[in-house]
């Protein structure tokens, strides 16, 4: 009962929003009462929580298993930024709930979440500081910076990106990080 309750809110908030939508939208979904919701959960913004803290710890669990595994920075990065890319076909409704909504957190729930989201974000910018201690990247990279344009452009394709589209996951994810690694320019572009 509680993942269906999950699920179909999840749906409900990526088609009205959060906000537009009831407990009542909710349980009516599925046929049961409110009494059945408020057995898994306290409210609508419990539940929300559980969708934010359940996708952020998978993702840094896997986040983690590619740091652990994974040979070179550049693997890594490539991982990661897979990962990202990946989950929009298999957790795109989730993803939408989890960038677009955490806004209805109560504080404290949103600085649990928000100090999570900066664990995923610390961790890439690690990545790119050894990288370029390792000499896998250049050395006038900011770090800090350009964790936030990948994770700028990976995350933006929750918004936009069609699975169903003539580009598929893997596509995409091939095309940012080559982006990623080697820019816009052409090697044969003169200065």
């Amino acid at each position: 009962m509680k993942s269906e309750l999950i699920k179909q809110s999840i749906n409900l908030f990526v088609e009205k929003g959060f906000s537009a939508t009831s407990i009542q939208d909710i349980v009516d979904t599925i046929g049961v009462t409110k009494g059945s919701f408020y057995y898994h959960f306290k409210s609508k913004e419990a539940l929300l929580m559980d969708i934010h803290s359940h996708y952020i710890d998978d993702l840094l669990r896997r986040q983690r298993a590619i740091l652990d595994t994974e040979k070179s920075h550049k693997d890594k990065l490539m991982a990661i930024v897979e990962l990202i890319i990946v989950d929009i076909e298999k957790q795109g409704a989730v993803g939408r709930v989890y960038f677009r909504e955490i806004r209805h957190l109560k504080e404290e729930n949103a600085a649990i979440i928000r100090e999570k989201r900066a664990d995923f974000r610390n961790n890439i910018e690690v990545l790119l500081k050894e990288g370029i201690e390792a000499n896998e990247f250049r050395k006038e990279l900011q770090p800090k910076i350009i964790t936030f344009a990948i994770l700028g452009i990976t995350n933006w394709s929750y918004q936009w990106f069609n699975v169903e589209g003539s580009l598929t996951v893997k596509e995409l994810s091939a095309m940012y990080t080559d982006f990623i690694l080697h820019g816009i320019q052409s090697p044969d572009a003169s200065n």
